[in-house]
């Protein structure tokens, strides 16, 4: 079984990062470079680094700091936000990033998918999937950082996401973003089981026991988090030897 992996997640505006709760009431975390040096140190199995805003504000992302970033971590790395083009892609891979998170673009253009993986592998191809539960149960999937809903349902674009050639989804749900309850584990459960592309699990991380259950319950492949580790709520070494004496293969 392959390793599962610990994503520390960056969400940056205005060249800080930030976390908020349900993608609102956002506050300072720190400084972005600084904060990816830490979980490199760490152990952490990669890093994702998103410009939250950049889609909303229509700019590209701050390639300036992803090289920035990118200098001082020697793990796999993630950037996202305001990708349109395969220009973008190609800026970002010759700022240092090892992948791309495309997320709106993705959703208006479902052939930009297809153009990144075939240009550059789906490999370098992740597609992120914001998307809000409804009273009805049905999960409906969101636009420019979870500001503008859209009709399409969550699974079936998931679906076409990977049909189209994405190399993994990362999965946020709205309803559990910073709430600290644990993940959307049987929406990723559905998503895991359906899909054979890694499922990285987003939104709801509060103790160490939650990623011990999006790995065992939700079948998740990654589990990513923000505040936890930004706020030294949970280190990365601890969080490794918990899942380690849990039976969760994780690279120690």
């Amino acid at each position: 079984m392959l390793a599962k992996r610990l994503i520390p997640c960056l969400d940056v505006k205005n060249g800080e990062t930030v976390k908020g709760t349900n993608f609102v009431n956002l506050r300072s975390a720190g400084d972005p470079v600084e904060l990816g040096r830490a979980y490199s140190e760490q152990g952490a199995d990669e890093l994702a680094f998103l410009d939250i805003t950049a889609s909303h504000e229509g700019r590209k992302t701050f390639t300036e700091m992803v090289s920035r970033v990118a200098a001082t971590v020697n793990i796999p790395f993630t950037v996202g936000g305001g990708i349109g083009e395969l220009k973008d892609v190609d800026r970002l891979l010759c700022a240092g990033a090892d992948k791309v998170s495309v997320n709106s673009a993705a959703l208006r253009h479902p052939s930009l998918i297809d153009e990144i993986t075939n240009h550059f592998g789906s490999q370098v191809c992740v597609v992120a999937i914001d998307a809000r539960m409804d009273e009805t149960g049905r999960w409906s999937c969101y636009l420019n950082g979870g500001r503008i809903p859209t009709n399409r349902d969550l699974f079936d674009w998931a679906h076409e996401v990977q049909e189209r050639g994405a190399g993994e989804i990362l999965f946020t749900s709205m309803n559990h973003d910073g709430v600290k309850a644990g993940f959307a584990n049987a929406a990723l459960r559905r998503l895991s089981d359906s899909l054979s592309i890694p499922i990285i699990a987003s939104g709801g991380a509060g103790c160490m026991e939650h990623f011990r259950d999006t790995f065992v319950e939700g079948h998740s492949d990654a589990a990513l988090a923000a505040s936890v580790f930004h706020f030294g709520e949970i280190s990365i070494p601890q969080l490794k030897q918990y899942l380690k004496s849990e039976g969760i293969n994780v690279r120690i």
